[in-house]
């Protein structure tokens, strides 16, 4: 075919392709991507493209693509068709359009739709100037930077499908790439989330990974939670510090804010209970870059707004400053209540403002600007009149301007003791303690009480057997006493008789009767006339003690008996010798009276009270003559 003839026919073709649209010209379709434009890397897309009724077959276009990249032919007329992108890459990342085609003709192309895939870089920074917190109808700078050199950054709301802002970067001339997108006004209708990323104009398609959400918290509530913190307001270099945000209300989320900070802390509670919530904040170890005043707010996870703000925590981190001031009392550690106290805090370098804690205190520390006196910066720090709550553990710190919230090393701790009106000094207060430590202290004061019971129940009982021990050996002895006169009427006249000589015991006798027994009635030292011709028996009392309560049996007391017994028999016969000696004529008959079995019987115990014991036993005597 010669060129000419080739270059006609061609010439025909085109012009024949182009009939049908320019003979009549369909709307164009609409063309969007079900997930959104922007698809992480490796992530399928589902793509949807609508046109009339009458379309018959649908075209997807790339740009960049020299044919059409999917087509979809439907033997029945239909209204949309979806294209499916098994996987975004850079690749399939682009500008796309689609067209659909009937009986009359082509339509036009779609507004472009532009497919982003994210995740290929490391992801910038975003935060907000000068804080997320913003007022209502306030405006904010939202600052997104990078490391990586990028040359455009991307600035996203959660909830659009637009794009907030692109914006190119500003190098710095040290430090990241940054990108400033203002913001606002601002209300709290809505929620205000942002995302940043950044790319290279040579792929405009192909961005990072998203940037940390930034939530700007517009305040608006009437109430407030609780800041608080466990280790107190003033934290040493190297402690764990956190901090718990509480509230009243059933919130399920709380936001942490730092002074000077362009960044919120969020977190979540699981579990709210109706009419108490909270959250806690762990900061981690303590360093120079936890000092400053923070606040919380609490709000719901379906609304966007927010409580108000909590009323400032200032963590205050001791330790920074080499120096150590030191603290005095004036006029002393020990005053009376009602008296003015001065405490004095001093440093010889210089600084700023002077801080004073007590022990326990769960209240802010004292806070003083420093004067220069006696070549020294001091602060003076009055209390009175003074109460026993005003007792307890001092310590101070120094500052400086430049940074408020690092602080000193603590002075010395100081002890002040406030007495009572009796002068005794009172007990110092250690300052509010928490649940925990008030049950732990009234668990130690019933141990200690229920101990002190203890010890008095058991000396009481010791006390009682003591006394009843006692009372039982005291009525022995006194049973003991009552029988033993009983035997020493005799016993009495015995000993007597023994140690003078033996005294004689005479005994008046009648003449018995065969069988029958004497009674004798001792009578001692008396001498009768023998009116009647009575018969005498001179008798030598040789008695045993009865012992009460004891059994017969031999014992050395019965042994001394029968030595006694021998030693009398001898003596009497001496004296009946003595006696037959004797001139003087007298009708009186004297009997030996040898081997005498002797029984004694002691009368009975009165059977009432009203009975009187017999002041002497009644003694009878067996004797009989040979």
């Amino acid at each position: 075919m010669p060129p000419s003839l080739r270059a006609l026919f061609c010439l025909g073709l085109s012009m024949g392709l182009r009939i049908p649209v320019q003979a009549e010209t369909l709307p164009k379709p609409t063309l969007w991507a079900e997930s959104g434009p922007v698809i992480p890397q490796f992530s399928p897309v589902t793509i949807w493209c609508q046109g009339t009724l009458q379309a018959q077959e649908f075209h997807l276009y790339k740009d960049g693509s020299p044919a059409s990249r999917n087509k979809q032919t439907s033997p029945y007329p239909r209204k949309k068709v979806k294209f499916f992108i098994t996987q975004m890459t850079e690749h399939t990342a682009g500008r796309y359009q689609c067209y659909y085609v009937s009986s009359t003709g082509w339509s036009e192309g779609s507004d472009p739709l532009e497919l982003v895939v994210t995740g290929v870089y490391s992801k910038p920074s975003l935060s907000a100037l000068p804080s997320p917190v913003v007022t209502s109808g306030g405006n904010v700078t939202l600052q997104c930077g990078s490391g990586l050199g990028f040359h455009r950054f991307i600035l996203t709301k959660e909830g659009e499908d637009r794009i907030s802002g692109t914006v190119d970067s500003q190098p710095q001339l040290s430090g990241p790439y940054l990108n400033l997108f203002p913001v606002g006004p601002v209300t709290p209708t809505h929620r205000w989330t942002f995302r940043c990323y950044g790319y290279y104009w040579n792929s405009p398609h192909v961005w990072s990974q998203p940037s940390n959400p930034l939530e700007l918290l517009v305040p608006g509530g009437s109430e407030k939670p609780s800041l608080l913190t466990q280790q107190g307001p003033i934290v040493a270099s190297g402690q764990s510090l956190t901090l718990q945000c509480l509230s009243d209300i059933g919130y399920d989320r709380f936001a942490l804010s730092k002074e000077g900070e362009q960044d919120l802390r969020q977190s979540s509670v699981l579990h709210p209970q109706a009419g108490l919530s909270q959250a806690s904040f762990p900061l981690g170890t303590v360093s120079s870059s936890h000092g400053g005043r923070y606040r919380c707010y609490s709000g719901h996870r379906l609304s966007s707004r927010w409580s108000a703000p909590s009323d400032p925590l200032d963590i205050l981190v001791a330790g920074w400053l080499p120096d150590r001031p030191s603290l005095s009392v004036q006029p002393g550690p020990m005053v009376a209540t009602g008296e003015n106290v001065t405490l004095l805090c001093q440093s010889w370098s210089w600084r700023d403002t002077f801080f004073l804690t007590k022990e326990g205190a769960v209240d802010p520390p004292l806070h003083l600007i420093s004067q220069y006196q006696a070549q020294q910066y001091q602060a003076e720090f009055s209390m009175g009149p003074v109460t026993s709550a005003h007792g307890g553990t001092y310590r101070c710190y120094s500052s400086l301007s430049t940074s408020p919230y690092l602080l000193s090393q603590p002075s010395a701790p100081l002890e002040l003791l406030v007495s009572g009106p009796s002068g005794n000094p009172n007990p110092p207060p250690t300052g509010p303690t928490s649940t925990s430590a008030q049950g732990l202290q009234w668990y130690w004061n019933v141990l200690i009480g229920v101990l002190v019971a203890l010890v008095l129940l058991l000396s009481l009982l010791l006390l009682f057997l003591f006394l009843q021990h006692q009372h039982q050996s005291k009525g022995r002895t006194s049973g003991a006493t009552d029988l033993e006169p009983k035997d020493r009427g005799l016993q009495t006249s015995s000993s007597a008789a023994v140690e003078t000589q033996e005294e004689p015991l005479y005994a008046a006798m009648k003449d018995p009767q065969p069988g029958e027994g004497m009674e004798l009635d001792p009578q001692q030292n008396r001498t009768y006339d023998n009116p009647q011709g009575e018969t005498y028996a001179q008798v030598t009392s040789s008695r045993s003690r009865q012992m009460q309560g004891m059994a017969p049996s031999p014992s050395p007391l019965s042994e001394e008996l029968l030595d006694r017994k021998g030693r009398q028999t001898e003596e009497d016969r001496e004296m009946d010798s003595q006696a037959a000696a004797s001139a003087a004529p007298q009708d009186v008959t004297y009997a030996q009276l040898t081997h005498l079995t002797l029984r004694w019987e002691t009368s009975p115990p009165p059977s009432s009270p009203s009975e009187e014991p017999p002041d002497e036993p009644t003694v009878y005597a067996a004797l009989s003559f040979h």
